[in-house]
């Protein structure tokens, strides 16, 4: 993820859910992920270590780090 910058990324998507465990934003405008080059549907930074995930659905997971935070790119199958 050094190669990317992130508050350019963040600036291109919409953030839907903001709480003190996490930050989450919808890519609505098919940016790529930085992992693996496909675009990805959600961008979910997590605030607090640890932080556990509900998932409603089975998804692919694309994995980073920025600012020693856990970024993960969400693909949906």
């Amino acid at each position: 993820m050094e190669d990317v910058d992130f508050d350019e990324l963040v600036a291109s998507l919409t953030l839907r859910e903001e709480n003190q465990s996490v930050k989450s934003y919808q890519n609505t405008v098919a940016v790529a992920c930085p992992a693996c080059g496909e675009p990805f549907d959600d961008l979910v930074v997590c605030q607090e270590n640890p932080t556990s995930l509900d998932l409603t659905m089975q998804l692919d997971l694309c994995v980073g780090t920025v600012d020693d935070q856990a970024v993960i790119f969400t693909h949906k199958q």
